[in-house]
């Protein structure tokens, strides 16, 4: 039998989730770092962010996903993306939770939400990198948007291997009677 949670002890509890899922975030984006050609660098940190939505659900993964990259980049010496990862991994991950809430449980809703999350992420980039060509005096925002392009291959890359770790993990995860128990909306 299912013990329920007092609601103060389950915001706490989601509050302690939200700051381990953080914190795994930075460091899963920080332990193995693969330099891409285009400046940044491919990274475990996607899966942690698709994952904790999965389980968090659209508000707390939102944080813990924004926050943990964001601490990554800053603690890496990527400080210009602080900002843009901040946001552009919380849009991420909000995005990844409310379509697994309304489509995760069926056959190909996994892969769905982690597909839609990384073409968030492909296009946040590239909109960002672009603003940061354009305060760079690049140009006109039709040429900045053609440099921000530049990392389009890159974060594709990122995002296809964040979608199979998150999708494998996910599906894992789901069998897990004590991860169910925890995270019922998971099931």
């Amino acid at each position: 039998m299912e013990q329920r949670m007092e609601p103060e002890m389950e915001r706490t509890r989601m509050l302690v989730m939200t700051g381990l899922f953080a914190a795994l975030g930075c460091a899963a984006t920080m332990v193995l770092q693969v330099p891409s050609p285009t400046g940044g660098y491919l990274n475990l940190g996607d899966a942690v962010v698709l994952l904790g939505a999965y389980l968090l659900g659209p508000v707390y993964g939102a944080v813990a996903g924004g926050v943990g990259p964001a601490l990554a980049d800053l603690l890496s010496g990527y400080t210009a993306y602080v900002p843009g990862t901040l946001v552009i991994k919380g849009a991420m991950a909000l995005l990844a939770a409310v379509l697994y809430r309304a489509v995760g449980k069926r056959a190909g809703g996994v892969v769905l939400c982690a597909v839609a999350a990384e073409a968030v992420m492909v296009a946040g980039y590239w909109l960002f990198d672009g603003l940061l060509a354009w305060f760079g005096d690049a140009g006109g925002w039709g040429m900045c948007l053609m440099a921000g392009a530049a990392g389009i291959p890159g974060n594709l890359a990122q995002g296809a291997f964040g979608a199979a770790a998150s999708t494998c993990l996910a599906l894992s995860l789901r069998r897990s009677r004590y991860v169910c128990g925890r995270f019922p909306h998971f099931s």
